[in-house]
């Protein structure tokens, strides 16, 4: 039956079926044609993958992301990220990073991030002189740290797939996000100096504090959901809640960008990217589940048990295994179907499951950038007239720089759990 799945899949991803779709479809041919199972078990596993209480923070965090973008808060973080950085050689690029590292802390989604700050700062780039490509580029990588800086979607998933704490979670990928993008940054600096992009308007002490107080009550957001999650006040799923009730207040009454006209848009498209991560989610639990019954995670634990003698050797081929799957899985559905299969390995060789996890998000961020799935892409492809192949040829130094990341995180693992 398994057999039967991944041909299907296979063939269905080679089509350019939804993905959705196509791990649906797959399931269903694997248990009609192969199997004695009824069919509408199906429907039944896709149902119970969602009836979990820990994943509505998924939705909630979507819809705190999207009213923090139109309440005006994406706009106060770029213009306190440009008072800290926007003097130097690069400005406009260290101020995309900067802000795309703030915003991440907010709604814990990559393409929300790549179209609230990118949105903004690719026009600005642009009329600034920095190569068009360039600064898509720029922007379709730094939302790739909105899977990694808490709080993440992914890592709710994450959680709730191996059985960890999700705070646990949160907490570290702190550093490692702040990894990604300090490197992105110097990077950045290196190809702005060659290149002769020179920096914002210069930056004033008097500036930094309007800018500050402007953008306080956003930057306050993920002290609020950490501290209220460790302090004991709510869970990770009600932290998602507190999240939307305190972006509307801040959007509504501090702001006053939003008006109550714009809820139906923001639920509208909360909604839909929504649907389409819980409809993976659902289907690829249906995946997951037939794995399982087909006891692929233990055939899969002792072939790579017979050569991985290491916990160096293990995490090595489950890196080179990951960054394939990234390219034409989404991240959520990879976890959920790959997670079963890797915790018996990583219990057997004594590896942190929090640790683990951190190394699995990173490495399948790098997804979001590998075409044919390439989330990123995708996203950052809206915001300029520019080809697609373009975006793929410039993000190419990027990804180099991400997978040394990934290296440095997977091989030094107090940079994830050193604060736990």
């Amino acid at each position: 039956m398994s057999s039967t799945l991944f041909l299907s899949l296979a063939a269905l991803l080679l089509l350019n079926v939804p993905l959705a779709v196509s791990i649906a479809l797959a399931c269903i041919l694997a248990i009609v044609l192969v199997s004695d199972v009824p069919s509408f078990v199906v429907v039944q596993r896709m149902f119970t993958g969602l009836d979990s209480f820990p994943l509505m923070a998924i939705p909630f965090f979507i819809i705190a992301g999207k009213i923090m973008e139109v309440g005006g808060i994406s706009k106060r973080l770029i213009d306190f990220a440009a008072s800290i950085v926007g003097s130097m050689t690069g400005g406009l690029a260290i101020i995309a990073i900067l802000a795309s590292m703030f915003f991440a802390a907010i709604s814990g989604s990559a393409p929300a991030t790549v179209a609230a700050i990118g949105s903004i700062m690719v026009p600005a780039m642009v009329k600034a002189g920095y190569d068009k490509g360039f600064s898509i580029a720029l922007m379709a990588v730094s939302g790739t740290i909105g899977v990694i800086i808490p709080p993440s979607i992914p890592f709710v998933t994450y959680g709730l797939t191996a059985n960890v704490s999700v705070g646990n979670l949160f907490v570290a990928g702190v550093v490692p996000g702040i990894l990604v993008g300090v490197s992105l940054m110097v990077y950045s600096y290196f190809i702005a100096k060659k290149r002769g992009y020179k920096g914002a308007e210069k930056t004033s002490l008097s500036k930094f504090f309007r800018t500050f107080k402007a953008s306080i009550w956003g930057l306050l957001m993920p002290i609020i959901i950490l501290g209220g999650i460790y302090g004991g006040f709510f869970t990770p799923t009600e932290s998602g809640v507190i999240a939307c009730v305190y972006g509307l207040i801040i959007s509504i009454f501090v702001y006053r960008e939003m008006k109550p006209k714009d809820l139906k848009a923001v639920f509208v498209d909360s909604g839909l990217i929504s649907s389409m991560v819980l409809l993976i989610i659902a289907t690829a639990n249906v995946m997951s589940w037939i794995l399982t019954t087909e006891q692929v995670p233990q055939k899969v634990a002792e072939f790579v048990g017979s050569f991985a003698t290491s916990a160096t050797m293990l995490l090595i081929f489950i890196n080179l295994v990951l960054l394939i799957v990234g390219t034409f899985l989404e991240l959520n559905a990879a976890i959920i179907i790959l997670v079963p299969m890797l915790m018996p390995l990583i219990a057997q060789f004594d590896i942190n499951p929090i640790h683990f996890g951190v190394i699995m998000i990173v490495n399948l961020s790098i997804g979001l950038l590998t075409p044919p799935l390439g989330v990123n892409l995708f996203v950052a492809k809206s915001l300029g007239d520019i080809s697609f192949n373009t975006i793929v040829r410039r993000v190419v130094p990027f990804l180099i720089i991400t997978i040394i990341d990934l290296i440095l995180l997977t091989f030094i693992p107090a940079l994830s759990i050193g604060f736990l």
